[in-house]
């Protein structure tokens, strides 16, 4: 007689089949194209503004300022959305408790960015002159201090979810994660030479943070 052995089927709900838990992530994952679509849009769209002297946060500024804080708004709750949709994704697992606590901390600065505008200059908006004030106003040092600790959180994030994806095998997803908060303070270190190199490394991390929410849900 012989005996038919069955390895045990072992099975887990996938999130596509969680459909509030998908909805959230999804708001993680398209935030970073929405901001940036948005800014550049403005930028390009926008008199007087110039991506090489004038920063996306400057877009704040100026009578359709509205449109760019609406857009800080919208991208902050989207990103803490997505913070949240993935704390239940991968809960019990590697780097699941803190990743989607940076990325909150991330959702946050956003939020407090729309409250605190940034400074003119640069040219930008009309009137404002061409070089940038030696020093900050009160609500453009909370905007740049905000800005500073939530892309800080967001480049732990990727440290963090390096963790994640190293223990499920995922090698270049992990080496790219460790390699990412590198691009980011690179363009922002870089921004004392030229604008447009603090907006790369902002965009990196924006883009970055939705390739990982992604593939993370597809895995």
């Amino acid at each position: 007689m012989t005996h038919t052995i069955e390895a045990p089927i072992t099975t887990a709900v996938p999130v596509s089949t969680w459909p509030t838990t998908r909805a959230l992530v999804t708001g993680g994952i398209v935030a970073g194209p929405l901001f940036l679509g948005l800014g550049v849009t403005q930028g390009l769209t926008r008199d007087g503004f110039d991506f090489t002297r004038n920063a996306i946060s400057q877009l704040s500024l100026g009578g359709l300022g509205w449109i760019q804080v609406t857009s800080f708004l919208l991208t902050g709750v989207l990103v803490i959305a997505g913070a949240v949709g993935m704390r239940r994704a991968l809960r019990d697992t590697p780097g699941g408790m803190w990743a989607p606590r940076l990325i909150g901390v991330f959702g946050a600065s956003f939020l407090l960015a729309a409250v605190f505008t940034a400074d003119p200059g640069g040219g930008f908006p009309a009137g404002a002159p061409d070089t940038h004030a030696a020093s900050l106003s009160w609500h453009g040092s909370i905007h740049m201090l905000s800005g500073t600790v939530g892309y800080l959180a967001l480049c732990a994030a990727f440290l963090v979810l390096a963790r994640h994806f190293a223990a499920h095998q995922y090698r270049g997803w992990a080496l790219s994660s460790r390699l990412m908060p590198l691009g980011v303070l690179t363009g922002f270190a870089a921004s004392s030479a030229t604008v447009l190199a603090f907006t790369a490394g902002a965009g990196l991390g924006l883009l970055w943070l939705t390739a990982v929410t992604a593939r993370l849900i597809k895995a």
